[in-house]
């Protein structure tokens, strides 16, 4: 099975956005014999950042993709399960956009709940001792508006493909002289590798047990 897995650019004036640092080391990684990753980056764009990820998806052929963001402030691994029809932040993206209350689709749903297994996500990284908790609100700023296309794309696919985001802490090195929490590079890549290999073993037994009914 093939997972695809992005991170984002830096913005805020960082230098650095864990979520790219982490999945940029998984590139072309065979996790097991059968899973074999791939990764994308994206610009912190309400715009271009989802048509990019849905550029590589068209190109790699996944069965899984899973969006990958920051979260400065949070203290462990935290995938999502919903992502809201509303973008909404006083930031602006790295093209200088802010959008203020404003509906992703006039004709959506109020929310998509992410396809990823996400409780057994959980327990896995906490098995490796890595902090792991379940976040139901992806936010409002420019990872919950691709995690929303995402699961909206998805869900007209023509190929069965489960996918869903993932937020990740600060890395240490953006915290130096605070006591903002943060893992290290080796941490989040070890988990988001993880979160991989869970999430195409638990989608691939669902599709054999599917065609054995």
């Amino acid at each position: 099975m093939r997972v695809l897995l992005s991170g984002f650019a830096p913005f805020g004036g960082s230098k650095l956005n864990p979520s790219w640092e982490a999945v940029r080391r998984l590139d072309g990684v065979q996790a097991t014999e059968t899973i074999e990753l791939f990764a994308t980056k994206l610009p912190v764009s309400y715009r271009e950042g989802s048509d990019r990820l849905f550029a590589s998806a068209r190109v790699i052929c996944p069965d899984v993709i899973i969006a990958v963001g920051q979260a400065g402030g949070r203290e462990s691994i935290t995938p999502e399960l919903f992502a809201l029809n509303k973008s909404d932040s006083e930031n602006p993206d790295n093209e200088g956009m802010v959008l203020s209350d404003q509906l992703i689709f006039e004709d959506g749903p109020e929310n998509y709940e992410s396809t990823l297994p996400v409780h057994e996500i959980i327990e896995s990284i906490r098995e490796m001792g890595i902090p792991a908790d379940l976040s139901k609100s992806a936010g409002s700023f420019v990872c919950n508006h691709v995690f929303y296309k995402l699961m909206h794309e998805l869900g007209r696919s023509e190929r069965t493909i489960i996918g869903g985001f993932i937020h990740v802490p600060y890395l240490p090195e953006q915290t130096l002289g605070t006591e903002v929490p943060s893992l290290s590079i080796d941490q989040i890549t070890e988990a988001l590798k993880k979160t991989a290999i869970v999430s195409a073993e638990v989608f691939s037994q669902k599709l054999r047990l599917s065609k054995s009914v």
